[in-house]
């Protein structure tokens, strides 16, 4: 008889691995509704459909948080982490209409840090308790060998429903001169990491941020904001939109027209709002331009609601944060599907 384990010694060890299950198990089936039938550490997830719309449509979405993970990892805080994934995948399906019913995650690392895992993992549970989404199940894994030693990798899929008639966008109802609205982030959520890992490399990340009562650290480490509440309110109360675009990777330039027809634009008035004290330290130390900046970064705008004209009004009264960031226009093949006005 032996403990001699050859895959411990090959970098993998199972133990850790059942520790981090262990010390998620709460978390997880907090999330857990009458929906779901299968138990933590089933081979699958179960979860029954009921209470299906007219048109049941399913919609799917997988991210990860980008390098984002690699800050955290720094600086040992990995709760957030685990929201970041969460709200982002909502907000992607949210765009579309959906509202989700389950979420699963993925975590993966050279060495398996069970409190670390559990930490992250308890960070997704709270994001999807908050939603009302299930977290149905997940993968940890440790490889060494593929990971370098000490990183850290975490992504997220995400699965909602919607009825068919409530899809958007609604590209044939926008029209030049619909508005764009805006609803704030809480700071660059997932994007844009890589740089500005870059940008504050040697910087002592526990100083506060100029212009904030805020750490760096705090500021670069926000989680990931939901919309989904803001967005419940505004379709509860009757008021028509007609598309939403998640600013994420590729910013305002890359993410708006993504929801719109061919022939209109969006027209963003860059002044319609203070950007955050954040991306204006980013901008000045990387010396990006603007038109770079809203390709790269949210800007301080997370979401964006297109809703015709007579509704600006009802949303901004309904929710005051949101601010009129611009319109759509006319589009001519030969011109860019987003104008920034900088002056």
């Amino acid at each position: 008889m032996t403990n001699h384990d050859p895959y411990r010694q090959a970098g993998v060890d199972i133990d850790a691995g059942n520790r981090a299950v262990e010390l998620m198990k709460t978390a997880v089936r907090a999330t857990h509704t009458p929906n779901v039938l299968a138990d933590v550490g089933s081979f699958g997830g179960l979860f029954a459909l009921t209470n299906l719309p007219p048109q049941p449509v399913l919609v799917a979405s997988t991210d990860g948080v980008g390098t984002k993970v690699k800050l955290a990892a720094e600086l040992g805080r990995w709760r957030s982490i685990g929201r970041d994934i969460v709200n982002h995948c909502v907000n992607d399906i949210l765009v579309q209409n959906a509202r989700p019913l389950f979420f699963l995650d993925y975590i993966a690392s050279s060495k398996l840090n069970p409190e670390a895992v559990a930490e992250v993992v308890t960070g997704a549970a709270e994001a999807c308790r908050a939603v009302g989404c299930a977290l149905l199940g997940g993968e940890t894994a440790e490889m060494p060998g593929v990971y370098a030693e000490g990183a850290f990798d975490v992504a997220g899929t995400v699965v909602g429903i919607v009825d068919r008639a409530a899809l958007l966008p609604q590209p044939d109802a926008m029209q030049a001169g619909d508005l764009l609205i805006g609803l704030p982030s809480s700071g660059p959520h997932t994007n844009g990491y890589s740089l500005i890992r870059q940008l504050v490399a040697g910087l002592d990340l526990n100083t506060t941020l100029p212009g904030t009562n805020t750490s760096l650290a705090d500021a670069l480490l926000a989680p990931h904001r939901c919309y989904l509440a803001e967005i419940d309110r505004v379709l509860h109360a009757g008021i028509a939109i007609s598309g939403l675009a998640h600013i994420t990777g590729g910013g305002h330039v890359e993410n708006i027209p993504r929801v719109l027809p061919p022939h209109l634009a969006a027209e963003i008035d860059t002044a319609a709002w203070p950007w955050p004290p954040l991306f204006a330290q980013l901008l000045a130390w990387g010396e990006i331009d603007t038109r770079m900046a809203f390709r790269i970064f949210n800007m301080g705008i997370g979401m964006v609601i297109i809703a015709p004209a007579s509704s600006a009004q009802p949303i901004q009264e309904l929710l005051p944060e949101a601010i009129l960031i611009g319109r759509l226009t006319s589009r001519h093949p030969s011109i860019p599907a987003v104008h920034l006005r900088t002056e």
